[in-house]
């Protein structure tokens, strides 16, 4: 398996299964307006700082360690926490989960954070990588899915991956 080091989210959340990610990379305009709105959350008062002023041009990312993160990954306090510890993800740390991950802003998020790095401890990141790109297939039609999806794009199944 080829790991993509740009990719390995600090924090436990796999950059290839990121809506953000995905939607970038496919250049789906469609998928980024519905990203933007979500991030805007209720009446665009924004989910992250600075969300607010968040637009479709917005919505791109090579992953969160590459040199062009989404702008809540480049400035993530899991991320720099990790970087000044020198840890390459909070799966190192003795500290986990610490007031970063407790108030992660995202509550999917948080629960895959909180999933996903004492698995990570457990089988490595290899291991771990396959995991969380197998968990986000639909199980009814096999389609790859995004972290977060509730229903399937192809088949309209619900889904709860996550």
């Amino acid at each position: 398996m080829t790991i993509n080091p740009d990719f390995v989210a600090p924090c436990g959340l796999y950059c290839g299964v990121c809506a953000i990610y995905i939607a970038y990379r496919d250049n789906n305009p469609k998928f980024k307006e519905r990203l933007v709105s979500l991030y805007k959350g209720e009446k665009g008062k924004g989910v992250l700082p600075g969300s607010e002023k968040l637009a479709v041009e917005d919505i791109r990312c090579r992953g969160c360690l590459s040199e062009e993160p989404f702008m809540h990954c480049g400035r993530c306090e899991i991320r720099n926490c990790t970087k000044s510890r020198g840890y390459a993800s909070c799966h190192q740390c003795d500290e986990f989960p610490c007031p970063y991950i407790e108030n992660f802003p995202m509550t999917i998020g948080k629960k895959v954070i909180l999933r996903a790095i004492p698995h990570w401890r457990e089988v490595g990141t290899e291991k771990w990588i396959e995991d969380e790109e197998a968990r986000y297939t639909c199980p009814q039609c096999g389609n790859k899915v995004f972290r977060g999806a509730t229903r399937c794009n192809r088949c309209k199944a619900q889904l709860d991956l996550d």
